[in-house]
């Protein structure tokens, strides 16, 4: 599977419709983000180091160069960037492989943005091959384009990944849904101009303009997608 860029999708005349709907995978979609922190746990544990727990939501939701970065230097850990990623990478395939849990709601949710035509992407900042593991079992029909952290020059909290797929599904950022489970990835959706829906995995998020806080996406759907544009 590849990121490549569909045609643009036309517009509606509707300045205030909902264009497009951009979902975050880790602990948004697929029950993962426990899994990174389980990995981290188990590779420095082999290194002769315990990670303290209020590491966890330092290093949850974004890059894994800087997570990875993180631990290194909050730890000492004799080990290289690279040789950890791929670490990392290899020891969440391992996990995936043998479960891979959707988040409640999320596959209501993506079957009815699918049936109603729905412009959607999926924006992580996960590499590519993890992108392509998960989306074996997430279904790819549901999204027009996937963007991976690994493929653009700065991923989240920049608001880069939003805007690429905003652009590539030929919409207003600011006529987009995000839904999004960490502060790093709510910053990238608010710094895209995008609203935001978060649904907290890990630490909280408070409401802010812009942004609706839900406690899962069993209270999401299209119609209350629609009403943030509305609103």
């Amino acid at each position: 599977m590849t990121s490549t860029v569909p045609a643009p999708v036309t517009r509606t005349a509707d300045g205030s419709a909902l264009q497009a709907v951009l979902l975050d995978m880790d602990g948004t979609l697929v029950d993962t983000e426990g899994f990174w922190w389980d990995v981290e746990v188990e590779i420095f544990a082999g290194l002769g180091h315990t990670l303290d727990d209020s590491w966890r939501h330092v290093v949850v939701g974004g890059p894994m160069t800087r997570s990875a970065g993180f631990l290194i230097e909050a730890t000492g850990a004799d080990i290289a960037l690279a040789e950890l990623t791929l670490l990392l990478n290899q020891g969440f395939e391992d996990r995936i492989d043998r479960a891979l849990p959707l988040m409640p709601g999320a596959a209501r949710l993506l079957a009815e943005l699918a049936a109603h035509e729905i412009p959607t992407a999926l924006v992580s900042a996960s590499h590519r091959r993890i992108i392509d593991r998960v989306l074996t079992s997430l279904g790819p029909q549901y999204f027009a384009l996937t963007v991976a952290g690994d493929e653009v020059e700065r991923t989240k909290p920049h608001p880069d990944p939003y805007l690429l797929a905003a652009a590539g599904l030929g919409a207003d950022p600011t006529r987009c849904a995000v839904v999004e489970d960490t502060a790093t990835g709510v910053a990238a959706a608010e710094a895209a101009g995008c609203h935001v829906v978060a649904v907290p995995s890990i630490a909280p998020i408070a409401p802010a303009t812009r942004r609706t806080v839900v406690t899962s996406l069993e209270e999401v759907d299209l119609a209350f997608l629609r009403g943030l544009m509305a609103a």
